[in-house]
């Protein structure tokens, strides 16, 4: 099996992550896959650092080699639009925003042209139900992360850092100050997370959040909105907490992870449950079985 990924991302945030990893392991499985990134983007340095295969993204290379590969993967919407539009093989759409599809005629023709999608939660998945993509075209393919080899052994409580308000980084701020604990603002998950204890996840929209998922992995206890796919990873009161977008039940449910968690069961339950679903080999052989399903019905 031969695989062309294709992501048009300027900042290296959890899809691109995605995309690396799965880039990662489709080779370690002995996939012939290649990426084709921005120029100097985030990904393209990590995937070049990690010495795998990878070129510059622009149409005129996706047309020319797209014939030599049995499927397209296009990671995000740009690459979606160009696979749509230069790509000679079948394709498939990783779709991992939880917004509705629009309906206008462009639209609903770029959506028909891809072979399958990939849908990064179940609410994900009703979203592209409802936007006219039939059931049958759709796999759920979660986000893995890696599981550290141990788990986290810090006090901080973390908020990734954003400057999208739907992120709801301010927010954050004001429930952690409302509950009288210091919150730090988190720049790198990745580094940040090793001496954590506490992550608190906000979004107005969420397809299904990786750092959430990166977090449990480290054993660290989230706290994050309820909304989008998140329910799918976090079970409340077990994993982690699942809070209103308010600044009084985010402050409430801080007080609730401070005083149920002091011998962090829920850090250790959340990784448990990451070791069991979440990994990168459980998200890599999920791919790998729609790309079989893909080709099947190419």
């Amino acid at each position: 099996m031969r695989i062309l990924h294709l992501d048009s991302g300027r900042e290296m945030r959890g899809g691109q992550w995605q995309v690396l990893r799965l880039h990662k392991g489709l080779v370690e499985a002995g996939v012939e896959s290649l990426l084709l990134a921005r120029a100097e983007s985030p990904l393209a340095a990590a995937t070049r650092a990690a010495s795998l295969p990878c070129a510059d993204l622009t149409p005129l290379r996706l047309a020319r080699l797209s014939p030599s590969y049995h499927l397209v993967h296009a990671h995000d919407a740009r690459a979606h639009a160009l696979a749509s539009i230069c790509s000679v093989s079948p394709f498939v759409v990783s779709r991992r925003v939880a917004f509705a599809i629009r309906q206008g005629a462009l639209s609903r023709w770029k959506y028909r042209r891809a072979t399958r999608y990939l849908a990064v939660s179940r609410f994900v998945a009703a979203e592209l139900e409802r936007g006219g993509i039939p059931a049958g075209k759709i796999d759920i393919v979660y986000d893995g992360v890696p599981v550290p080899d141990q788990p986290a052994t810090g006090n901080r409580l973390l908020t990734p850092y954003s400057t999208d308000p739907g992120k709801c980084m301010h927010l954050a701020q004001q429930a952690a100050a409302h509950a009288g604990v210091p919150l730090e603002l988190s720049r790198d998950l990745e580094q940040d997370l090793p001496s954590a204890s506490g992550l608190i996840y906000l979004s107005l929209a969420e397809g299904l959040g990786s750092g959430i998922l990166l977090a449990m992995a480290h054993g660290v206890t989230v706290i994050a909105s309820n909304t989008g796919g998140i329910p799918e990873l976090l079970e409340d009161g077990v994993t982690g907490f699942l809070t209103a977008n308010t600044a009084t039940a985010v402050a409430e449910a801080i007080h609730k992870a401070s005083t149920r968690n002091s011998d962090r069961r829920f850090g250790a339950a959340a990784r448990l449950r990451v070791m069991e679903r979440f990994t990168v080999p459980h998200m890599v052989a999920a791919t790998r079985q729609s790309y079989r399903r893909a080709l099947e019905h190419a």
